[in-house]
């Protein structure tokens, strides 16, 4: 078909991101608030890069239908949208408790997305890509997907005997026979490849090369409906009220409800974040949809791996699910922010440690930053309580450790920029930790608390300048990561809300160009306050 797709250079200063949407059979765990946290912060950091926050859009939302929603509701004897209305708030109310930004919170259950759903259907079949006919195959109802022999795997039950089960969940499958609708998706093999020519389009690369795996096997036409005998909780076939369209097709078109479908305004998606086990539904199904509606599939993928707990996986029947609620309680919300993303690899599987977390903490913000804050500002070092000023004379006979920090300081900008857009903020956190444990190692050699002794003052300023630089700086790379904690550091500084300290663009050329960039100018401090209060083991 000779398809071509955007690139990065054709973007304008608009940015599209999306997390999955989460379905409400259960109640919210850390894997979502890390997907919806690793979303925000690339939102925030586009901000900082000079996107306007009214030409962000960035969804989140439940997925409400299904025969497992059907099943839930039966089982807790409640009414099915009752039950969709409880958990959506509980998500809901999470993200907003973790500072997850989101422009747009969506709902499957909307008439609004009913509406799309059925018309992006309609498009498909006028267009020729969808065709009843009769599907048989082994069904999945955890998963709620037909799959094929490659997608499962045998395995002997206690009993002795042998089952199949999905390769990918472990849930049971049954064979099943049954009158539907199918989408052409053999069709869209060349043109997902041509996709997947860009290199950038998944990342990180373990899962582009997954889908690539995934385009040389089988790609047998998918079923798009099932009997609204068997599942009634869903959107009708438009034009069949036998049928109720597949619960993952409606839960992708989501993405183009949020966009104004068919009015779109911004499309399509820059980012979309999701975890690895939805990636055959996002990397091969979602962009053939769109291709078949004769739309431009999204510019990126971000797929990420999972949580472990201690080393092992979450488990209900092992008891070690990691409550999200309980976690903010203990670390606060910018605490669990900074732990996911500084713990999180997107790359493989992340463990999730109640130690570690306590330590990873106390030692960084606590005592890294947070020490060397109050220490340049503790009035016994600073009793005028001033952001204080470099001296030209300083800064040309900087000492040793002063100079590997202003090392640091001019190639941080650039270097936790490039990670924290290819989402690895790990990397981009390390970094920035690595110049304020350098500051406090300049802070250690140069001995404020001796220099305070001296008449002339203009050396002490010049020592808690270059720290307090360090600072701003780390606060404002933070901003994506912990935004509260990151704003008090900035206030603290005396930097105001709309001050350009607190931008990307005035980390640059700080010490080329020392009397532009205001590092000879000084101004009042901002109330002092703990940056982050230890947690007790």
């Amino acid at each position: 078909m000779g398809r071509n797709f955007s690139s990065e250079t054709e973007r304008d200063k608009r940015f599209f991101i999306t997390t999955p949407i989460f379905y409400v059979n259960a109640q919210p765990h850390l894997g979502h608030v890390y997907s919806a946290v690793l979303a925000d912060a690339s939102a925030r950091f586009q901000q900082l890069q000079g996107v306007p926050q009214n030409q962000t859009l960035f969804s989140t939302g439940t997925d409400e239908h299904g025969q497992k929603i059907q099943q839930a509701a039966a089982a807790n004897k409640s009414d099915v949208l009752g039950l969709c209305d409880n958990v959506s708030e509980r998500f809901r109310s999470l993200f907003d408790s973790t500072n997850v930004g989101y422009s747009h919170y969506i709902r499957t259950t909307e008439e609004r997305h009913k509406k799309t759903v059925q018309s992006v259907f309609k498009t498909l079949v006028d267009r020729g890509h969808i065709y009843r006919g009769d599907y048989s195959g082994w069904y999945c109802v955890s998963d709620e997907a037909f799959l094929t022999d490659s997608q499962l795997r045998e395995v002997t039950l206690p009993s002795g005997e042998k089952k199949l089960v999905s390769a990918e969940s472990g849930h049971p499958v049954e064979w099943n026979n049954e009158e539907n609708y199918m989408f052409r998706l053999s069709e869209f093999r060349e043109d997902l490849l041509v996709w997947l020519k860009d290199d950038k389009r998944v990342q990180p690369k373990r899962f582009h090369q997954q889908l690539l795996t995934w385009l040389e096997d089988e790609l047998p036409d998918l079923s798009v409906s099932r009997p609204r005998s068997r599942i009634s909780w869903g959107v009708p076939v438009p034009g069949d009220e036998q049928h109720t369209v597949y619960v993952w097709v409606d839960a992708l078109i989501n993405y183009l409800t949020v966009a104004g479908y068919p009015d779109l305004t911004v499309w399509p998606p820059d980012v979309q974040v999701l975890g690895k086990d939805i990636l055959r539904f996002h990397g091969l199904y979602w962009p053939a949809l769109l291709m078949g509606a004769g739309l431009e599939p999204p510019h990126s993928l971000l797929c990420h791996s999972h949580w472990t707990v201690e080393g092992e996986k979450m488990s209900k029947s092992l008891g070690n699910v990691v409550c999200p609620w309980e976690s903010i309680q203990r670390y606060t919300s910018d605490g669990l922010r900074y732990l996911l993303l500084r713990g999180g690899t997107p790359h493989s599987d992340s463990n999730w440690s109640e130690k570690q977390a306590i330590l990873t903490l106390n030692v960084e913000l606590a005592d890294t930053l947070g020490n060397l804050l109050n220490r340049c500002t503790a009035p016994s070092l600073n009793p005028s309580q001033l952001f204080p000023p470099m001296s030209p004379e300083y800064l040309q006979q900087l000492p040793d450790a002063g100079l590997r920090l202003v090392e640091l300081l001019n190639d941080l900008p650039d270097v936790v920029a490039k990670h924290y857009t290819e989402f690895n903020f790990y990397h981009g956190l390390e970094e920035i930790m690595a110049t304020v444990r350098q500051a406090n190692v300049f802070i250690q050699d140069e001995k404020p608390w001796e220099l305070k002794n001296q008449p002339d003052r203009t050396k002490l300023d010049s020592v808690l300048r270059l720290a307090l630089e360090a600072v701003r700086v780390a606060g404002v790379m933070l901003q994506p990561v912990v935004p509260s904690l990151a704003s008090q550091l900035l206030d603290t500084l005396g930097i105001q809300q709309q001050q350009h300290y607190r931008s990307w663009q005035a980390l640059s050329s700080v010490f080329d160009n020392p009397r532009e960039s205001g590092l000879l100018d000084s101004h009042p401090l901002g109330p002092r306050r703990t940056l982050f209060a230890k947690i007790k083991v």
